[in-house]
């Protein structure tokens, strides 16, 4: 096959050709637009997921289906490192700039207040250090600036959402990686979002995150177990999976025989990051159309190699000896529990059977096991029991170390 015409998109957070088995979700974000548009009450929305399963494809697609409604919409991306000031004003600078307000006093005044809540560092911070947002008006005073984020982002936003309101319009903020955003930030969201939904002014907030996010939001806020429209996004099922495959193949004028796409499947698992990988690589092999089960074992080392570099790979290296040690019990684990494994990434292990197998105390686990926790290789979806955010992660580490 021309690999010119290859239609197949490894890439992280790169929208495939054929984004399969999320009409519903958009569906979803579509309807919540149009109730906001008319001033009803709506949650904020929350994507969950493992790593490779398009969360960041779909938060993206949701974001262009916000701006083709004439949405103000910025984007930012979590970071464990980093406050959520600056990424936050940034994100709402851009949605404003969108909005097309007309300029006057509103919209200085607003862009006054993003510029004063960017500004308000922490005690101690030293002149040089401030930011300059890149906002050519002067920072309100006594609006947005009090230190306290929780009390500075409702702030923000409900002036943020009047302007849009003046134009009938509405803003989206869009947040990647939501999961690694720090307690008090993660507290002032909470917060923000509730007091948007009852004075319903038009923003919502959009988060993405790793499966134990809808834990990590109730443990700052009780209520956010109500606050928020939760969507768990998993892997493709055998029929979106063939959709994922054969659409773009089909644009190009092949297809795929039944036992390659059965083929497919297996190797995959269903997830959208594997499908695109494989699929590239069966497609540069298969000598034409259709593409058989033959091409599909021709074609698998050679993903399944990029993989173990750029998908498995890069995440091993970055664990030290010891945190190595704890993935790889994890993965002798999940062998023993699960009887297909390619579903191994999706089940939980107990904290105290990784501590058995490596003949430890769980004690002296704990800072490998935090330190993994922070470094996003493994969440707690409930206490005492671990997984891991890849997928086929510990079929990984049981072929390769």
């Amino acid at each position: 096959m021309d690999p010119i015409s290859n239609p197949y998109a490894p890439g992280a957070g790169q929208r495939p050709p054929e984004l399969a088995g999320r009409d519903e979700q958009v569906k979803s974000f579509t309807v919540v637009l149009e109730r906001i548009a008319r001033g009803r009450p709506e949650r904020s929305m929350i994507l969950t997921g493992l790593r490779g399963v398009g969360k960041t494809v779909l938060l993206n697609t949701l974001r262009s289906t916000a701006v083709r409604a004439r949405w103000g919409t910025g984007k930012l991306e979590a970071r464990p490192d980093q406050p959520l000031r600056r990424p936050m004003a940034a994100a709402l600078h851009m949605a404003v700039r969108e909005l097309g307000h007309p300029r006057g006093d509103d919209l200085d005044h607003v862009l006054g207040v993003i510029k004063a809540f960017a500004q308000r560092e922490p005690a101690g911070s030293k002149l040089r250090d401030r930011w300059n947002p890149g906002i050519d008006v002067p920072a309100v005073t006594g609006r947005a600036d009090s230190g306290d984020i929780e009390i500075d982002l409702v702030e923000l936003l409900t002036d943020v959402g009047g302007l849009a309101a003046d134009v009938g319009k509405g803003v989206g903020i869009f947040i990647d990686e939501m999961q690694d955003l720090g307690p008090e930030d993660i507290s002032a969201l909470c917060a923000a979002c509730h007091e948007l939904s009852q004075s319903a002014l038009p923003v919502i907030v959009v988060g993405a995150g790793l499966p134990h996010l809808p834990a990590v939001l109730s443990a700052s806020k009780s209520y956010s177990e109500r606050l928020f429209r939760y969507s768990r996004i998993d892997r493709l099922d055998r029929e979106q999976a063939a959709r994922a495959l054969r659409t773009p193949a089909q644009d190009e004028s092949a297809d795929f025989t039944p036992e390659a796409l059965e083929a497919m499947y297996a190797a995959t698992g269903g997830y959208p990051y594997f499908i695109q990988a494989y699929g590239k690589s069966v497609w540069d092999v298969a000598p034409g159309t259709p593409i058989t089960d033959v091409d599909v074992k021709v074609g698998s080392p050679e993903a399944e190699a990029e993989l173990a570099v750029g998908f498995f790979g890069s995440r091993y290296e970055r664990a030290t000896p010891g945190e190595r040690e704890y993935l790889q019990a994890m993965a002798d684990l999940g062998a023993q529990s699960v009887e297909d494994q390619a579903d191994d990434a999706i089940e939980s292990v107990a904290t105290s059977d990784v501590a058995t197998h490596l003949n430890r105390k769980a004690q002296s686990l704990s800072p490998a096991r935090d330190a993994l926790l922070k470094k996003g290789l493994i969440y707690s979806g409930e206490r005492g029991r671990i997984a891991f955010t890849v997928p086929h992660f510990g079929r990984y580490l049981r072929a390769n170390t």
